[in-house]
């Protein structure tokens, strides 16, 4: 009998020990970019091109040392069209942790910053918006403005956030 209850307190503890380990992990294989129409009016334009940490020059040359210093991952972008007309650019930056995405975030923000309710933090400008999610910062950065930009972009910055 005592090894029967003992056999029940180990798979228990089992259990447990699984449950807690599964808190603290990451999502695997994320893909945070919503395809063609998930968000209104927004289409994908390109297939999603990953650099990692090591590769980051590539992508972003003369910038890319600061996020390689804040704990970048990988870098994931995409690109898409607002009614066939207003062309962003979209970044998933997956950092190690949130304190690196924190501090990406808050590097550089001017003072014609609006804060928007977007993940952990978010910020927008006339013509982009920068959120963070736990170890992900997105930027989303359109060519030229429109008068229903702002709009827009937080409308598909919304559809990214929903899938991280």
């Amino acid at each position: 009998m005592k090894y029967r209850s003992n056999w029940k307190w180990a798979v228990a503890a089992l259990v447990m020990v699984a449950a807690i380990a599964g808190t603290g992990c990451k999502k695997k294989g994320v893909d945070p970019f919503p395809a063609s129409n998930a968000v209104a009016d927004w289409q994908k334009t390109s297939e999603t091109r990953v650099f990692a940490a090591k590769d980051l020059w590539q992508y972003i040359d003369g910038d890319a040392e600061q996020y390689i210093s804040a704990g970048v991952v990988s870098t994931s972008t995409s690109d898409y069209k607002y009614k066939g007309e207003l062309e962003v650019t979209v970044d998933v930056y997956t950092m190690g942790n949130a304190a690196g995405a924190r501090k990406i975030l808050e590097t550089g923000q001017s003072t014609d910053a609006k804060v928007v309710q977007l993940g952990d933090a978010g910020i927008a400008y006339a013509q982009s918006v920068i959120f963070r999610k736990g170890s992900y910062l997105v930027r989303i950065v359109a060519y030229e403005s429109a008068p229903d930009a702002p709009q827009a972009l937080l409308a598909l910055a919304h559809g990214l956030e929903a899938k991280l």
